[in-house]
């Protein structure tokens, strides 16, 4: 079985990416390599981010791995996020709630509440770079609705739904979600 390392130690985004994959590939999260670095993401794309990420395992590690990196775009925000979505309200660490909090204070009063979610995916195989990209369309409603997902889930309604990725659960979450798309690219990618 084809052994992949996938850059994160996000648990959620681990999970998601195993329940997609399945039993096709085997994926070793960065514990899983004993790597404990703090790999900075410092670059102003999502595609810089996942390359960031990718680029230092393959050079740290010699192993084939992947990398992602994902944003929230409002286009009454003119993309913002964006590629800040997790460090979005400030401070350190990715904390959700302060996030929303100032998303929705941001779009108080604006008609337009467009927004997508954008996932980059880079993989690095035999020292090659390819890069896989998903999206999803929807809106940001109101308030938060939803108990599952994480991140913006709970104020994210996708395009065709009524239900935010919060309320959906995962499974249905991982057949439309953005990660999902960037991730059967990879797959098909990886199953040629």
């Amino acid at each position: 079985m084809k052994k992949l390392v996938f850059a994160t130690n996000n648990a959620h985004k681990l999970e998601e990416i195993r329940a997609i994959l399945g039993d096709k590939i085997e994926v070793l999260s960065l514990n899983d390599i004993d790597c404990h670095a703090d790999i900075p993401e410092t670059a102003d794309t999502l595609e810089g981010n996942a390359a960031l990420k990718a680029e230092y395992i393959y050079k740290n590690y010699g192993l084939d791995c992947f990398a992602d990196d994902t944003g929230l775009e409002v286009e009454a925000l003119d993309g913002a996020p964006g590629v800040y979505s997790a460090r979005y309200a400030g401070g350190e660490g990715h904390d959700s709630e302060a996030n929303m909090k100032r998303l929705l204070k941001e779009l108080e009063g604006k008609d337009n509440r467009r927004a997508q979610f954008r996932t980059v995916i880079c993989l690095i195989e035999g020292g090659e770079e390819h890069f896989f990209e998903g999206i999803v369309k929807g809106r940001i409603i109101e308030e938060k609705r939803g108990g599952s997902g994480f991140g913006y889930d709970p104020i994210f309604v996708p395009e065709g739904y009524t239900e935010t990725f919060a309320e959906m659960g995962g499974e249905e979450k991982n057949k439309i979600s953005h990660r999902a798309r960037a991730v059967q690219k990879l797959c098909a990618y990886l199953n040629k």
